[in-house]
């Protein structure tokens, strides 16, 4: 098989996880380390403070648009891959998608009066909602690809679009550095790519038309409106503490709260990589055996298991190098946030299957239901934990938040799915991933490794994790070979 025909067509289940992982990683791993390098650099210009009220302004505006998304890719993806037909009411997608945004627009404009005083970061909130409606809107074309299963096109124009961000953002810092020019900055770089994005959708995908029937918005948004808080966990949970520091005017140690989760959720794009890749196979397995869509669905868990543990291990070990790396010693707060998020994050690796699961199998709103119940119990605890222990108490809440949601995740897939959380593929793989971070950790941990440069220390620690993962795998596989 030819390299070309490998990554431009669909040729079989594993080919086609592959080839659709590939491009996404691609696309994910250009774009965040633009973003890395971006934040990292502003927040060096801006200060922990300045950064603090800019996050703040982000986190905000991307908790209140998330009414203009209103779940719709996820379900666009999920309906036009199980029906090509289907694609026949995308016109009809499209003007709902601008009344959203329109709905979207004014509850932010609105919003903006209550939530702050600050002039600038008011004027910032308005210039970053437009950027987040539409990056919002463009999702839907993405969607589209996804479902067709040529996540390449995706992957082209998300290195394009944070490749535009990145340059006119730097501009704009380096020559008249403010929270509001960069917003400015965002706005207008956004903007530049919707264009080009839809000129190539009409012309070389299919022709766009704005048409209005009450059926497809009714239908669609009966299916979507349950993932209104979309499948990550993590990121709104991390996203409305944001916005609470912020509220009450804790905006260094938003600052400092900020610059952690930049820098470890950029790491995190595989988990949404694997779910994005597997998404329409599992979605088209569902409509087949019990066996195949288990089978499906146990790669991706497993993939999540091999990467949420290092996560955690590297993540508390190596805390102080990677912060004092991008940042400077004003930052040092930094370290104890960045800890804390691994293990928020590692429980968002784990939670992405379950959530797929309940979506694949038509149960949207049980999904719903659980990230509702975990963002009560994440806004409650903040209102109680903020005031007394400020960035300690954001950290505890979004843990506990996490954890719960999970386990009830779990007995959720359980109860109203075919598949089965729990089985011997999956423990093995768990008992030899626990036993190469070990491994890991004390390869990191020692002192003279530990004081190389951090790259050097992160390559040695991957390399001892997965060869010694790699080494049971070999163990096993004879094992099997043998039948011993």
């Amino acid at each position: 098989m030819n390299i070309k025909k490998f990554l431009f067509e669909n040729i079989g289940i594993k080919q086609t996880i592959f080839k659709n992982t590939f491009w996404l990683t691609i696309a994910e791993v250009i774009t965040q380390l633009l973003k890395i390098f971006l934040i990292i650099y502003v927040a060096r210009v801006l200060g922990a403070e300045e950064y603090g009220k800019f996050s703040f302004a982000l986190s905000f505006v991307c908790i209140i648009v998330i009414f203009a998304e209103l779940g719709l890719p996820d379900i666009i993806t999920r309906e036009f891959s199980k029906n090509k037909d289907s694609e026949k009411e995308y016109s009809s997608i499209i003007s709902l998608k601008l009344l959203l945004s329109m709905g979207a627009f004014l509850l932010m404009f609105v919003s903006s009066f209550f939530i702050t005083n600050e002039y600038s970061i008011r004027k910032s909130i308005w210039l970053l909602t437009g950027f987040i409606l539409i990056t919002s809107f463009i999702n839907i074309f993405y969607a589209f690809f996804r479902a067709r299963q040529r996540m390449e096109y995706e992957a082209f124009f998300k290195i394009f679009q944070y490749t535009v961000l990145t340059i006119l953002s730097f501009i704009i810092i380096i020559t008249i550095p403010s929270i509001e020019n960069l917003s400015h900055g965002y706005f207008i770089s956004n903007a530049l790519i919707l264009v080009i994005l839809l000129i190539f959708f009409h012309f070389f995908i299919q022709p766009i038309k704005i048409h209005y029937n009450k059926n497809v918005w009714l239908k669609f948004t009966d299916f979507s409106w349950p993932l209104i808080l979309g499948v990550s966990i993590g990121w709104i949970y991390i996203s409305v503490s944001s916005v609470m520091l912020g509220y009450f005017g804790y905006h260094v140690e938003n600052g400092w709260y900020s610059a952690s989760y930049k820098v470890i959720g950029a790491t995190v794009l595989s988990a949404t990589l694997i779910s994005r890749g597997f998404f329409p196979v599992l979605n088209i397995a569902s409509q087949q055996s019990k066996e195949t869509i288990q089978r499906i669905w146990n790669y991706q868990k497993e993939l999540m298991i091999v990467f949420a543990f290092p996560l955690m291990v590297g993540g508390v070990v190596l805390a102080p190098k990677i912060i004092n790396f991008f940042y400077d010693a004003s930052f040092a707060p930094s370290v104890p946030a960045f800890q804390w998020l691994t293990f928020v994050f590692a429980i968002d690796f784990l939670y992405y299957p379950y959530a797929l699961a309940l979506i694949i199998f038509g149960q949207e709103k049980k999904a719903f239901l659980l990230t509702a119940i975990g963002l009560a119990i994440n806004v409650i605890l903040n209102l109680l934990l903020i005031s007394r222990y400020v960035l300690q108490g954001v950290l505890l809440s979004n843990l506990i938040s996490s954890a719960i949601v999970l386990v009830l995740a779990i007995f959720m897939t359980m109860k109203y799915t075919h598949i089965s959380p729990f089985n011997t593929r999956l423990y093995k793989t768990l008992l030899v991933v626990i036993i190469s971070s070990v491994v890991m950790f004390f390869v990191i941990n020692n002192p003279f490794i530990y004081s190389l440069n951090l790259l050097i220390v992160i390559s040695l620690g991957v390399v001892s994790y997965f060869l010694v993962f790699y080494l049971f795998y070999l163990i096993l596989k004879i094992k099997k070979i043998l039948k011993l």
